[in-house]
């Protein structure tokens, strides 16, 4: 493939995907700019152009491995190969187990899950490729911190991030030796386009989620700068919020105070305790 390192990231026609697409575009990769929504990846992909980077766009819903077929082979009819595959694409739900229709349990997980599984599925081979001529290789995928927390009233999407944590660390394990590197993104709340396809049968949980996301001091442009510092260190676990790594020793050497505390603020988050 030609020198230029290429990375190819989904869900990149807005918030964190797009902020990760000009981001890498700035370190010099051409980058295949991916969304579900056309017009939206066709015009970021216009803004890379237009400083002087290499872009193509592509409408890709990432539930579709027809879709992801015909991604990868123009990805290596242009530029001949991949470098970093970023699976940022996804979609939320909120609601307690029992209130969540089964319905969106399966959207969640065929979009979070399956969609990260089927770009894994069809890019790695292009990465081992790279990774054997002694290039740069590797795997990008966004998860939450929601994969981790137990929130209450995030079973269905906390569900479908830890599946993709799990899901990493099989691939860190399995790539490792062939040179290919794994990252996982875990973030808590960030200013994105989340919301508009957000469902919910519940208006409290839609509110609470709103609300956090509104005071998240972390930007979309800081979680893409730590992804592509952890490319670069090759580094797995990606971490992005104040307060994620304590809460994490927390859960792991106290899990009985972590699970309460994780109770008290959901409870502070609805209004039933001071």
């Amino acid at each position: 493939m030609s020198h230029q390192p290429v990375a190819v990231i989904t869900g990149a026609g807005s918030g964190l995907g797009a902020a990760m697409a000009h981001h890498f575009a700035a370190d010099g990769y051409a980058v295949a700019v991916t969304d579900i929504d056309a017009k939206r990846a066709a015009g970021v992909a216009s803004e890379l152009r237009r400083t002087g980077a290499a872009a193509i766009d592509a409408c890709l819903d990432v539930t579709r491995q027809s879709e992801w077929d015909r991604l990868a082979q123009r990805v290596v009819a242009e530029w001949g190969g991949c470098n970093v595959l970023v699976n940022n694409a996804g979609v939320a739900v909120a609601g307690n187990c029992e209130d969540t229709p089964l319905e969106d349990w399966e959207w969640v997980l065929d979009v979070d899950l399956m969609g990260v599984i089927r770009g894994c599925h069809r890019f790695i081979p292009l990465l081992r490729s790279e990774a054997a001529d002694g290039q740069q290789a590797h795997v990008v995928n966004v998860s939450s911190f929601a994969g981790f927390s137990a929130m209450p009233g995030l079973s269905a999407y906390g569900t479908a991030k830890a599946a993709v944590i799990a899901f990493s660390e099989h691939l860190k394990t399995e790539l490792d030796e062939a040179g290919v590197g794994v990252s996982v993104v875990c973030p808590m709340f960030v200013q994105t386009n989340l919301m508009q396809t957000f469902r919910s049968a519940d208006t409290t949980y839609t509110e609470r989620v709103e609300r956090w996301m509104a005071r998240s001091g972390v930007s979309a442009e800081d979680v893409a700068a730590a992804v592509a510092e952890a490319v670069r260190d090759r580094r797995f676990l990606v971490l992005t919020h104040p307060g994620s790594r304590f809460a994490l020793l927390l859960k792991r050497w106290w899990p009985s105070r972590y699970y309460r505390q994780v109770q008290r603020l959901s409870a502070r988050a609805d209004g039933r305790t001071a």
